[in-house]
């Protein structure tokens, strides 16, 4: 047998590697054709043993739209569904201390303060602020507008016998309205005044209809206002001041009411994800957030 030369013997071995190197890459291609893709995983939310969550709210946070856009941010993470229930604040409150509601969102911070001292609510948290305007028609019929002194304002209103409008429903709106009605030293009564015993919405169409002077929170007075004509009289004395806080209701007082939900939704409502969100809402629309977010 004649021995293969060392040439002949190099060709062999190349076109042998070649070979096997064709082999391996067409079972590697039908390998990866056989193996089924992964199916991309998505996060879903958990689900909570309770997810039903009983929220009691000032009306502006309703009316604002503030929580139509931010509420089914936490419902997708979390898998809670929220009740809203928009009242005053002190209704919201005294609802809480039935333990109807878990958790609330309120405005009239010494009712809040009262709230916890007498048992009733844990974990407040500061959440947001903006402040209240004193509005009125066009024509300023008290002569107020561009005053920064609220109850200055609200005392010529009452001396010049121009229509007012009050909530007059023991929410965080009228207590502050009492407030500065205090400082003005002044006890409003007479025909002038209309005591209307309706949410910030109502009062607000119904001061434009009897084109009276009102008190308003900026967030809803600025959501509404190209429905209406009145204007904006007072603002920016410190005493239009408006935080909000969250409140638990105490679950030592009412083990049914839902706490874990309150807690998911008072961590969630100031993380800084959603403090972002209320900080940039409003923006777009009226070049001004309607809320500033102040959680700690």
């Amino acid at each position: 047998m004649k021995r293969l030369s060392n040439h002949k013997l190099l060709a062999l071995l190349l076109v042998l590697m070649l070979v096997v190197s064709v082999f391996a890459f067409t079972g590697c291609e039908k390998q990866a054709a056989e193996e089924p893709q992964q199916e991309q995983i998505t996060e879903t939310a958990p689900v909570p043993e309770n997810p039903q969550l009983k929220l009691a709210t000032t009306t502006s946070t309703q009316d604002s739209g503030l929580l139509d856009a931010i509420l089914p941010v936490f419902e997708e993470k979390t898998g809670y569904e929220v009740e809203v229930i928009a009242v005053g604040s002190g209704a919201a409150m005294s609802m809480g201390e039935a333990g109807d509601v878990d958790v609330l969102l309120v405005h009239s911070r010494a009712a809040e303060d009262q709230f916890i001292a007498d048992g009733f609510g844990v974990d407040r948290q500061d959440v947001m602020y903006n402040d209240f305007l004193i509005i009125g028609p066009a024509e300023d019929p008290a002569g107020i507008k561009g005053s920064t002194d609220a109850a200055a304002a609200l005392l010529k209103i009452s001396e010049t016998g121009c229509t007012f409008l009050s909530r007059g429903d023991e929410s965080g709106t009228h207590k502050k309205e009492l407030a500065i009605w205090k400082a003005g030293t002044c006890e409003p009564s007479g025909a002038w005044y209309n005591s209307v015993g309706k949410g910030m919405g109502d009062t607000y169409r119904m001061a434009d209809e009897m084109k009276g002077y009102t008190l308003i929170d900026r967030a809803t007075y600025l959501f509404n206002k190209d429905n209406y004509s009145l204007e904006p009289m007072v603002e920016g004395d410190p005493l239009l001041f408006n935080p909000y806080g969250v409140i638990a209701v105490n679950p030592e007082k009412y083990p049914n009411i839902n706490y874990e939900g309150a807690t998911a939704f008072i961590e969630w409502l100031i993380s800084a994800d959603t403090q972002a969100l209320i900080g940039e809402y409003g923006k777009d629309q009226f070049g001004q957030a309607l809320f500033i977010p102040d959680a700690k």
